[in-house]
């Protein structure tokens, strides 16, 4: 890396740390004072504060894209409003170079925040979800209000608890015949489940349809086959946030297996997927804003980061009208989620192609 690429390395890493602690700073703030109004039981100010710091990393990551533009902004307009774009310029370098110097260090933010977002940002949120609903209910289970349905085949099967160690409790299992008649109710205490997808019910309660006859057991121990595995158990109790993007493809692929929705979790994989080319793209429009507007004189570095500002506002409102619209259209949710970043991209590559170097 020659000195000119570590000197603009440099500069943009502060400038994105600047803009990151920011946002952080005030998004934590206001997510703090929002949560204190659910204070409840245990769940006291002392929580309220461990909640927000570990739902903060997700949150702030959200806006990974606009960070990376306005830091990208605030480090080349401060360049040029010393005059080093201009140095650099009048020394002979060329824009491919300037641009493979951002470039480098934009490659790491990209690594940095994909390992972010699939290793400690989701499992922080995951720990903050659990703290919160556990301090307000008194409560180890970790599954939502209601729990959670599912279907196997002809079975329907009702989850009301989790316990801690991922142990299911409280469970409700139906059965249905081809005619659509409910031949079998199996109410159980709790169940382990092994690898293979069989669950062992403990603490059985059974009715049975014989012969139009309905049959009522009661047995210590009951196994059935083909439900849960033990690496899908986890999920159950995580929302979106919570989850890992290798979570959250497994998760959504076995949705679809039982013919369940799953439009939700293949929008967040795939907007958290292209996450890091959304931060390139950004990083490309911020280059011509700041240098380009710095050959006029009269554009001040307030106005700059105003733009830069105004820019991220209607990429993220643009992002969600397409996300909505795509949802509403049935379009190909890969597709709808590499719209705004290939959108942001031509910008940049029509601005670049236009800017005074």
């Amino acid at each position: 890396m020659t000195l000119l690429q570590r000197y603009i390395a440099g500069r943009l890493i502060r400038g994105w740390l600047l803009v990151f602690l920011v946002l952080a700073s005030v998004f934590g703030l206001l997510g703090f004072i929002q949560e204190l109004e659910r204070v409840r039981l245990d769940y006291n100010a002392a929580a309220v504060a461990r909640y927000t710091l570990l739902t903060l990393p997700q949150r702030v990551l959200g806006l990974a894209p606009v960070i990376a533009l306005l830091g990208t902004i605030t480090a080349l307009a401060g360049l040029d409003k010393t005059n080093e774009l201009t140095v650099i310029s009048c020394s002979g370098v060329p824009l491919r170079r300037l641009l493979l110097a951002i470039g480098v260090p934009t490659l790491g933010l990209m690594a940095l925040l994909w390992l972010t977002l699939e290793y400690m940002a989701a499992p922080l949120h995951q720990r903050g979800e659990q703290l919160r609903y556990n301090r307000r209910n008194h409560s180890t289970d970790v599954l939502p209000d209601g729990g959670v349905w599912s279907k196997s085949g002809r079975r329907y099967i009702h989850l009301r608890k989790m316990l801690e160690g991922y142990v299911p409790g409280d469970i409700d299992l139906y059965e249905f015949n081809e005619e659509g008649e409910l031949v079998l109710t199996i109410h159980a205490r709790t169940a382990t489940v092994s690898p293979e997808r069989s669950w062992n019910f403990q603490g059985v309660r059974k009715k049975e349809l014989v012969d139009g006859t309905l049959r009522t057991s009661r047995q210590p121990q009951l196994e059935i086959a083909n439900l849960w595995s033990p690496q899908e158990l986890p999920t159950l109790s995580l929302t979106s946030e919570s989850m890992k993007l290798s979570v959250l493809y497994r998760y959504s692929q076995y949705l679809q297996s039982i013919d369940r929705e799953a439009g939700v979790y293949l929008s967040a994989f795939w907007q958290r997927l292209t996450m890091p080319l959304t931060v390139a793209a950004m990083v490309l429009l911020a280059t011509p804003i700041s240098a380009s507007l710095g050959s006029r004189r009269n554009a001040s570095f307030g106005i700059r980061i105003g733009i830069g500002a105004l820019v991220g506002i209607l990429f993220y409102l643009g992002a969600q009208i397409v996300f909505a619209l795509g949802q509403l259209l049935g379009l190909s949710i890969p597709l709808v989620s590499l719209a705004p970043t290939l959108v942001v991209a031509c910008c940049a590559g029509v601005l670049l192609s236009r800017m005074h170097w």
